[in-house]
């Protein structure tokens, strides 16, 4: 059972964020698997992984070659062999996969009230079914850690 992280974004938007915690996902030997219910996001997301510093290998779902992608952008299920989920654009994550996930990686934008509430909502319902989780915040330009909640399942 791995960890769930949520981000929330107050100074940085998701596509200066994305890459960067994508990287350290390939840099440690994962599978990610990005998730969202907006396919305009994940065609956004596409176009700006492709231009990206360093280069980020990645495929949208839906293609012959899905199994080799180091990074699967879906607005579906996470690929079965996905280390990391990474859901975006208040996509949800359910208690089995976020259980079965070495990480998950939840992140909202803090100018969006419908996304802050989405993500507590999230919180609320990860947490209490007794999964790890640890609460990250952009707030003053540096990322700090806010809370935690340890696992009790």
């Amino acid at each position: 059972m791995g960890d769930i992280y949520f981000y929330h974004l107050t100074e940085q938007t998701l596509e200066a964020t994305l890459p960067m915690l994508l990287q350290k996902s390939l840099a440690a030997g994962w599978r990610v698997a990005v998730r969202s219910g907006d396919v305009a996001l994940i065609e956004r997301l596409d176009a700006s992984l492709w231009l990206a510093e360093g280069f980020l290998p990645h495929g949208i779902a839906g293609g012959p070659y899905d199994a080799d992608q180091p990074i699967l952008l879906t607005s579906g299920n996470a690929a079965s062999d996905a280390n990391c989920l990474m859901a975006i654009g208040q996509a949800k994550v359910e208690y089995d996969e976020a259980k079965s996930a070495d990480r998950v990686c939840i992140l909202f934008d803090g100018a969006d009230s419908t996304a802050v509430d989405f993500a507590r909502g999230q919180w609320r319902q990860l947490t209490d079914a007794g999964l790890a989780a640890q609460y990250w915040s952009d707030e003053g330009g540096r990322w700090q850690k806010k809370a935690e909640s340890a696992a009790t399942a």
